[in-house]
């Protein structure tokens, strides 16, 4: 008898609706996790709900409202579609579920439907593909407390990242291509940012897995080392983070008189608030008050059949 596999697929989150309400909420629970801000309790509460929480919901949540679709949130949309398609090609004993490190469904309930199914072997997977601790680390840690918790606890498989993987390199490059007929000048790989102090955890370095994916990507499309760079998006507060940082390379690709600007998220596997409204929306707004012609965000690879066939190609399923 053939052994039963869970899948679990695992994403950031997202707020139930783009309102002050549903937005604070989120927040709340995602910056107070110790992996994201890392001051005691004590410092890390006052910072979360008397600062940033108080001052930054109404402002997220009209970007929420900006992006949202018809059917919720893009983030969720897109991890459900992957989640159903993954489904549909992987072997008759594994079932695939997803979970959400904050924001519903969470991952407990995504175990928890796993467990039902008296599962014996579950890979988890992290959407996430260059490790760090505060997002990767976090899930990850979600899921072994959540599984500590239940008497009787399955073979578990743990994805740390798959930045260099042939098969996401290669689904990478085939949601670029088409976007390479159009005009373009340079191509700009902008990854998600990190404190500067939290790039480099034991073995894993952030920002070389970065420049690696890209270095790959880069090779696989032809461009020159002029035809592309990097640079980190999303910082959050004082502290200094990995740079550049996308609105400063904005600033100087165009002192650079680059006019037609491609825009690659690799560090986001679907589509959601940091690649559709702050590059889509802002960054696009910034290149064209700069005088830019234009910037094309390309979308990411969010259920696309090939990035559905080399998911699974990763996961061996």
């Amino acid at each position: 008898m053939d052994k039963k596999t869970g899948i679990l697929l695992l994403n950031l989150g997202t707020p139930a609706a783009p309102d002050i309400i549903a937005v604070g909420k989120y927040l709340r629970e995602f910056l107070s996790d110790p992996r994201v801000i890392e001051l005691p309790a004590f410092l890390r509460w006052c910072l979360v709900n008397l600062c940033i929480v108080p001052f930054r919901t109404k402002r997220v949540a009209h970007a929420y409202a900006a992006i949202w679709q018809v059917d919720g949130s893009p983030l969720l949309i897109n991890t459900q579609k992957i989640q159903s398609e993954l489904q549909k090609v992987v072997a008759a004993n594994c079932t695939v579920v997803f979970g959400m490190r904050y924001g519903q469904p969470n991952i407990a309930q995504a175990l928890q439907t796993l467990q039902q199914q008296n599962i014996d072997h579950i890979i988890v997977m992290p959407l996430f593909p260059q490790y760090s601790a505060a997002v990767t680390g976090s899930a990850l840690a979600e899921v072994l407390r959540v599984l500590s918790l239940n008497k009787n606890i399955p073979a578990c498989t743990l994805w740390d990242d798959f930045f260099d993987h042939p098969a996401y390199i290669k689904a990478m490059v085939k949601s670029i291509q088409p976007y390479l007929h159009a005009k373009y000048d340079y191509v700009l790989f902008s990854y998600h940012g990190l404190p500067k102090k939290q790039a480099v955890v034991g073995k894993h370095c952030y920002r070389s897995k970065c420049l690696q994916t890209a270095t790959l990507i880069a090779q696989e499309l032809a461009l020159s080392p002029r035809q592309w760079g990097i640079s980190f998006q999303s910082r959050l507060g004082k502290l200094e983070w990995l740079k550049p940082y996308t609105d400063d390379m904005l600033v100087t690709l165009r002192q650079q008189d680059i006019d037609n600007l491609l825009v690659v998220c690799p560090s986001f596997i679907v589509d959601c608030l940091e690649t559709l409204e702050e590059i889509g929306i802002r960054a696009a707004g910034q290149w064209r008050s700069l005088g830019g012609a234009s910037l094309q965000l390309i979308p990411c690879l969010n259920a696309q059949p090939y990035w559905i066939a080399a998911l699974q190609e990763i996961l061996a399923v």
